[in-house]
């Protein structure tokens, strides 16, 4: 089913953006729905290159879903990457392939096209990009209609996130 709606917020600290995860889940929200991307603070460059090397985001890789334990290793896809001016990263869930798609890898550019990729507009992108360099943590949950977006933003400003915006997800003017 296409999702139809987009909640996000940012938040400063590791344990809030655990209860996040955790109130998600709590609430039914489906692991593939959430995506997250967060600082990764415990591991080395090499670590991430092999990481990297063995295709991370089109799976959950077994080293980054130990690394950051706890709920996060709940979503879906987690991969470890690198991206220039930021450093290393871990992401899960749909925005892997955001990340992965917008040249993360390489492109200087590439966090803030892989956020409007996962269907965050262009001046929200910059700002998260932003907050993710300075140490944030970011939350992104698709959702099917406007009760389900509306419960996702509940949670996410309950339990700390910071600019929590809900938006209905840009779809192409083009049916193909």
């Amino acid at each position: 089913m296409a999702t139809d709606y987009v909640a996000y917020g940012i938040y400063p600290h590791r344990t809030s953006f655990d209860t996040a995860l955790e109130g998600l889940r709590a609430a039914g929200f489906r692991n593939s729905d959430i995506s997250a991307i967060l600082p990764e603070r415990d591991r080395t460059a090499k670590d991430l290159a092999h990481e990297i090397n063995t295709k991370a985001p089109e799976g959950i890789a077994t080293g980054a879903g130990t690394a950051v334990g706890g709920v996060l290793g709940w979503l879906v896809g987690i991969g470890a990457l690198a991206i220039p001016g930021i450093g290393p990263l871990v992401a899960a869930g749909p925005i892997v392939a955001a990340l992965a798609g917008a040249g993360a890898g390489g492109a200087t550019g590439g966090l803030v096209g892989g956020l409007i990729g996962a269907g965050i507009p262009e001046v929200e992108a910059k700002r998260y990009a932003g907050r993710i360099r300075e140490g944030g943590y970011l939350v992104t949950v698709h959702c099917d209609d406007r009760d389900w977006a509306k419960r996702a933003e509940e949670i996410l400003e309950a339990t700390g996130g910071r600019d929590v915006v809900k938006t209905h997800e840009a779809t192409p003017d083009y049916r193909p």
